[in-house]
């Protein structure tokens, strides 16, 4: 399949030119957990051109339930494994890796990208990152996750508006900590939103 097919593909889908904002688009995702694998994957289908994936993991075991991630990744950086399941299924997105933890002092590595999504595990981690990208880069979109454990109900997760370029997907009330597990279905479906997100935004297609 050459560049040229895979492209023609895509305008086919979404015509030519929501496709060419897709495919000048960049899009940095951090934390390539249950939420960043499946953003990931969800982006990179269709068709936005350059990701940036960051996160210092490597895949275990426990990782699989939830995570898209095979048995033959499991010890593997998340970066690592991450970009080979793109080289596979979308070969010409352009996929830039970082295998580091984001902190105040590399933010720096999302300086090129037009919107940031947040997929951390860990509040401390979100809360640099929403705070560190709306204090440093005021001009690029955040679309962060907050609420996807347990098994309530799907319908409870929304994408909420917060602000001028901030947006929020999931319950915000059911943390795993409350709860005590994630499940695969409602972390795919909060990822689903954040993706959706980040799509709607490159087509200028703005929340109210």
């Amino acid at each position: 399949m050459t560049r040229e097919v895979w492209y023609s593909t895509l305008e086919q889908r979404h015509g030519a030119d929501l496709q060419q904002k897709f495919s000048q688009s960049c899009v940095a995702v951090c934390g390539l957990g249950g939420l960043g694998s499946n953003v990931a994957i969800s982006l990179a289908r269709s068709g936005v051109g350059t990701l940036i994936l960051i996160d210092f993991d490597r895949v275990d075991i426990s990782n699989l339930h939830r995570q898209q991630y095979a048995v033959s990744h499991l010890g593997m950086y998340k970066t690592e494994a991450m970009k080979s399941i793109l080289t596979e299924n979308t070969p010409y997105c352009n996929v830039i890796t970082h295998t580091v933890k984001l902190t105040e002092n590399n933010l720096s590595l999302i300086a090129d990208c037009d919107i940031v999504c947040e997929c951390f595990d860990n509040a401390e981690n979100k809360s640099i990152l929403v705070d560190g990208v709306t204090e440093r880069y005021p001009e690029k979109y955040i679309v962060a996750a907050s609420g996807m454990s347990g098994l309530h109900s799907g319908n409870m997760i929304v994408t909420k508006k917060l602000g001028k370029r901030l947006y929020i997907c999931g319950d915000r009330m059911n943390d795993i900590s409350d709860d005590g597990t994630l499940f695969a279905p409602r972390v795919m479906i909060c990822a689903a939103h954040q993706a959706n997100t980040i799509l709607r935004i490159i087509a200028e297609k703005f929340e109210v």
